[in-house]
């Protein structure tokens, strides 16, 4: 147990005299995290796909152009003599195209629909954002409050230890018994255990603050003045009922909703397709003088509607309905998680603001009782109980503080998120942000040619980057 609390003593000290080399801020740590975040690379990998479902969904407006070619070979042979009568290659080629008129109105519904998916996936993609950044605010905090715990212990130690040894000392000349003295050497050990905690409290820490960020904390520079949240809970709740991406993925997914409502109700109605085909055969005939060529061209026009299909236009219909009431419901619900969540953060801020004035207050006076007992002690009216007492006092008031720093600090950074407003933009971390416009621009009109392919080239290139 002395070896493994030996390695761990020595495993933060390396980590700690390593972490001299870099000072790191707290608009670093998010910058960092903003770029190596592989959730938001997977998020904007999933809004890139639903930017081609309206490249898909422009499609269906368009013709489709094919062609088929076809070679065959045939031969023919008497059974009687086993020779060949004919032999003949036939080979043709055709080129159709085949044109949705009206169907209802479906396929131009399928674009609002993929647009709104578009627009929805883009809000999801904020609200990953704003995960990714609280958490590197997170590990930023928790970092540097263990950081200064594992100081208080360290330093508690220490004290303790003098305090050890002047028990001794007293003991040798009959002052105390030797009860003081075990009880210093219990806390002395109980002291120790509380440091190797903080130490393994720290490593913790500094593996999740790599989760977050991407690289374990140099030497972290003191935490910066907090972001402004407004003036009062009412005002941060008109901005988050305005701009929280939850709420806003809800009212485009309840508008994708009612277009699906609209496309359902278009698929009763007649579908009309033009269709025109051009095709050329030849027919080779062997120990023929002539060739047959044709060229065959037809254009035709095609209405198709569903008189009974089992019910299952109307079950589907109906299922769309359905999927609307419950998006409207599932919007409504998530308004009010965001104000609850915003109402939870914010008296979290309270709280740990009457925390900090209180454990202010805890200090001073344990501190004026600690500083008397010790000199108490020291003429003979106090036990070095007494003295390890107010100590523990202190050293725990020291800790509410700096626990209720922490708290406060995040507890801003929770608000901001509650209100839709932890974004890379917001906070201006000055870092090339992902333009979710560029993709989409690029292939919402479902390009084909070469010179919008490598248009497209260059922007992965560019994500990728």
């Amino acid at each position: 147990m002395r070896g493994f609390a030996r390695t761990i003593t020595v495993g933060v000290a390396i980590a700690l005299f390593a972490s001299v080399v870099q000072a790191e801020t707290l608009a670093d740590a998010l910058v960092t995290a903003y770029r190596a975040s592989n959730l938001l690379e997977q998020n904007q990998a999933t809004l890139r796909a639903a930017d081609e479902d309206v490249a898909r969904a422009v499609s269906n407006l368009r013709p489709v152009v094919s062609y088929a070619l076809n070679s065959t070979y045939s031969k023919g042979t008497r059974l009687d003599t086993g020779r060949a009568t004919n032999e003949q290659l036939a080979t043709s080629l055709g080129i159709s195209l085949d044109l949705t008129i009206f169907n209802g109105g479906r396929n131009r519904l399928g674009i609002e629909i993929a647009r709104e998916s578009v627009l929805a996936t883009r809000a999801s993609l904020v609200q990953v954002e704003q995960q990714v950044l609280f958490d590197a605010v997170d590990s930023y905090v928790d970092v540097l409050l263990r950081q200064e715990i594992l100081l208080i212990r360290n330093s508690n130690v220490r004290l303790i230890m003098q305090e050890l040894r002047a028990a001794n000392d007293r003991f040798e000349v009959g002052e105390i018994t030797r009860t003081d003295v075990a009880i210093a050497e219990s806390r002395l050990a109980g002291a120790r255990a509380s440091l190797a905690s903080a130490e393994g409290d720290l490593l913790v820490a500094r593996e999740n603050y790599k989760l977050a960020v991407g690289n374990y904390p140099g030497n972290l520079r003191p935490l910066p003045p907090s972001p402004s949240i407004g003036r009062s809970l009412e005002e941060a709740r008109d901005v988050a009922m305005r701009t929280h991406p939850s709420i806003r993925q809800g009212q485009h997914l309840v508008a994708l909703t009612v277009l699906q409502v609209k496309s359902a109700k278009g698929a009763f109605k007649p579908t009309v397709t033009l269709g025109a085909d051009i095709a050329a055969s030849d027919t080779d005939v062997t120990g023929s003088r002539r060739a047959n060529e044709q060229l065959n061209s037809s254009v035709q026009l095609t209405m198709r509607q569903t008189l009974y299909g089992g019910g299952g236009l109307s079950a589907n219909y109906r299922r769309t309905l359905a999927s609307q009431e419950a998006q409207r419901a599932g919007l409504h619900q998530t308004m009010l998680s965001v104000d609850r969540n915003l109402g939870v953060a914010w008296s979290g801020l309270v709280v740990s603001l009457a925390s900090i004035k209180a454990s202010e207050v805890q200090i001073v006076a344990a501190q004026t009782a600690f500083d008397g007992v010790r000199e108490e002690a020291a003429l003979g009216a106090r036990t070095s109980l007494d003295v390890l007492d107010t100590e523990q006092d202190l050293l725990d008031a020291r800790i509410l503080r700096l626990q209720a720093e922490a708290s406060r600090y995040v507890a801003v950074y929770q608000i901001l998120g509650a209100m839709g407003l932890l974004t890379a933009d917001h906070l201006k971390l000055g870092v090339p942000q992902y333009d979710p416009e560029a993709y989409y621009n690029a292939v919402k009109s479902a390009p084909a040619t070469s010179s919008q392919g490598k248009a497209l080239d260059r922007i992965l290139k560019t994500i990728g980057n």
